[in-house]
């Protein structure tokens, strides 16, 4: 077996000879292997594979090292660009490394560290499909920032499968979480799922019925870290698999790397009667909802539900009032402290609804003061005794993992799914959580500047670069750049040397 070459219209093309004797006579047959790219490293490409190596010896297949970058990856017919987007991609850059994230997205060891840095700042800027990567790619500053960036299609599911490979995550984490484990509240979690409805065929994607809603998809849990609010960790699983049996494995894991969980608050599907247990055992203490659905919800309500709205038991919460009675209680087996409350905003804005319901029903009075007993009713239970005043602050904390799944779904390109294989799926939920913690940096980093980080990016995307042979030029900053500059900490350059 040997490799023969053609050449047409000044391409050269390569096919595999392989000869064998046949009656006496060599007869020697040939296979197409497609245009060369690397004649010395055996790279080649084709429609049929793509990119692809072939090794001569022994007549297998593979894939190039991430680090190639064949000639010719731009687009066809597309124009070297004297002017780029700038704003965006450089302030971006300039911000993750002085937050120390660049160290931290690097140990994931991609071969090319320039598709890598460049696919976290399109997952942050585009929440497009990753087959436009390579057209925003060339017209952005991030193709002179990181000029051996490889982002076509196929090399990007090459890519993603590597990251999300299991020994490239457990790197991340253990170099994350020494650049925020030690921050304050490291040890002070919030730990919740969501769904990403997808119609993959892969075995990750199940039907779903959360909270009575059934749909199709993939569960994600994430764990926000309290002190800082920044995502912490995640894990996958199918979506048939239901909360209560993800807790225990999930705080085992960030143990695994590390983390011992001191404190959780947790959303009210995730406690069985063995996660309380585990959590006992294992010295977590947690804050939760105690469900509506329960017999001890339903006992706690009917013993102290007449006695709570007393002087002594009303708490101002967020210009609200609420009345908080705190009491000890077993619940699941377990000693706990159980916080009876009620909402007089909701209960107001509940009866007004009620009222209209009544009338158009015909409800009876006695059917109306049953409905009235529930109405801004709600049951928090936890491991040690928190301030009456204090339950309701603490609790809500668990509202910024809902800013969390809102700026994955919204701000970095995490949905929809448009992976085909579970590698890629993987893959993609690594670039996406780095992205989130990103944002979430970029958010904490513009509050006093009232300016969000949608606008800032959109800002910022505003101002352009003039490209020469050695040296970039951005254009003059306006002032709505000026101020979001100021206020990353971050300075315009007159020029940005390229010859060095």
């Amino acid at each position: 077996m040997y490799i023969g070459y053609d050449i047409k219209n000044g391409i050269k093309y390569a096919k595999v000879c392989t000869g064998k004797r046949v009656d006496g006579k060599v007869v020697t047959t040939q296979k197409s292997l497609g245009r060369v790219l690397d004649e010395a490293a055996g790279i080649y490409q084709s429609r049929e594979r793509g990119v692809f190596t072939f090794d001569v010896e022994t007549g297998e297949y593979g894939i190039p090292d991430a680090s190639f970058v064949p000639n010719g990856t731009r687009r066809k017919n597309a124009q070297e660009k004297l002017i780029l987007n700038f704003g965006d991609a450089f302030v971006l850059d300039e911000y993750i490394g002085k937050a120390g994230m660049w160290d931290v997205v690097d140990s994931l060891c991609y071969g090319n560290p320039d598709t890598l840095r460049s696919m976290i700042l399109y997952y942050i800027l585009e929440n497009r499909s990753n087959q436009l990567a390579q057209a925003w790619y060339e017209g952005s500053y991030a193709s002179v920032r990181y000029p051996k960036a490889n982002l076509t299609s196929q090399r990007i599911s090459d890519f993603l499968s590597a990251v999300g490979k299991e020994e490239s995550q457990r790197a991340f984490f253990a170099e994350y979480f020494k650049l925020v484990g030690s921050r304050p509240g490291g040890e002070k979690v919030i730990i919740d799922s969501t769904g990403l409805p997808n119609s993959i065929h892969f075995p990750l994607t199940a039907i779903s019925n959360h909270n009575g809603k059934i749909s199709n998809e993939v569960r994600l849990i994430y764990v926000v870290q309290q002190g800082t609010n920044l995502p912490l960790f995640f894990r996958h699983v199918p979506g048939n698999v239901i909360d209560v049996s993800t807790l225990i494995r999930t705080i085992a894991e960030l143990k695994a790397y590390g983390i011992n969980t001191k404190f959780a608050i947790l959303d009210a599907g995730y406690l069985s009667q063995d996660n309380l247990k585990a959590l006992y055992d294992n010295k977590v203490s947690f804050l939760s909802r105690l469900q509506g659905n329960r017999k001890d919800y339903r006992e706690l309500k009917a013993e102290h539900l007449g006695s709570l709205e007393s002087k002594e038991h009303l708490v101002e919460y967020n210009s609200r009032y609420v009345y908080v009675k705190r009491v000890k209680a077993t619940i699941m087996g377990q000693q706990t402290y159980a916080y009876i409350c009620r909402d007089m905003t909701m209960k107001n804005i509940e009866s007004s609804k009620l009222m209209d319901r009544a009338k158009a029903r015909g409800m009876t009075t006695d059917e109306v003061f049953d409905a009235m007993e529930d109405q801004g009713v709600f049951i928090l239970y936890s491991s040690r005794p928190i301030r009456a005043a204090d339950v309701l602050e603490k609790y809500y904390i668990r509202q910024q993992i809902e800013q969390v799944f809102d700026i994955c779904k919204n701000n970095t390109n995490l949905l929809p799914l448009r992976v085909h294989s579970e590698d890629t799926f993987r893959g993609h939920l690594v670039l996406a959580f780095i992205a989130s913690v990103i944002v979430k940096m970029l958010q904490d980093s513009l509050k006093k500047s009232g300016c969000s980080v949608h606008m800032a990016l959109y800002n910022l995307g505003r101002q352009h670069c003039k490209v020469f042979d050695d040296v970039v030029l951005p254009c003059e900053p306006v002032k709505k750049v000026n101020d979001i500059l100021k206020a990353l900490k971050i300075k315009c350059p007159l020029e940005i040397r390229t010859d060095s």
